[in-house]
């Protein structure tokens, strides 16, 4: 077989047509699929991301409710939380609050929902000012923030 300039030139605008249509179907399919949604967000709420489930958990949108308890243990910040219908958050969605609603908090730690796996007696916290988690007793007073879940169905 013998290779000349033109079946190369040939090959290489057949190859360039190729990656045309590549990048145009690249172009037209998103990263992921979510249906168009619209969250009603109340008076001073933040919407503060999607929360992925796993584990057969349904993915949720987290709102950040407006308002926030200060100087107050865990068992009193969980009841402050459902007094404003929500709840403490969980560690990942203290993670998504710290990446997305930084602003919204104090640089102070923030009561999670979760208590410790090896000790019943601590809980995990959200740091907001250089966004580390970590374990405190209990009757430690912190801040509290609240938040609801909008589950996808």
């Amino acid at each position: 077989m013998t290779i000349t300039l033109e079946s190369i030139k040939a090959d290489a605008d057949a190859l360039a047509a190729k990656i045309a249509i590549f990048e145009a179907q690249a172009a037209t399919i998103p990263a992921f699929f979510l249906p168009e949604i619209t969250i009603d967000l109340r008076q001073g709420e933040h919407y503060a991301g999607l929360i992925v489930g796993h584990g057969g958990e349904p993915s949720y949108h987290l709102v950040l409710l407006p308002g926030e308890a200060e100087s107050i243990n865990w068992n009193d910040a969980k009841a402050w939380a459902n007094g404003q219908d929500g709840e403490l958050p969980s560690r990942r969605e203290q993670a998504l609050l710290y990446a997305n609603l930084r602003d919204q908090f104090k640089p102070e730690c923030y009561w999670s929902n979760q208590q410790h796996e090896d000790n019943a007696a601590w809980v995990w916290c959200q740091g907001f000012s250089y966004g580390y988690q970590g374990g405190i007793h209990k009757f430690h007073q912190l801040r509290a923030r609240a938040v609801r879940r909008l589950v996808i169905e």
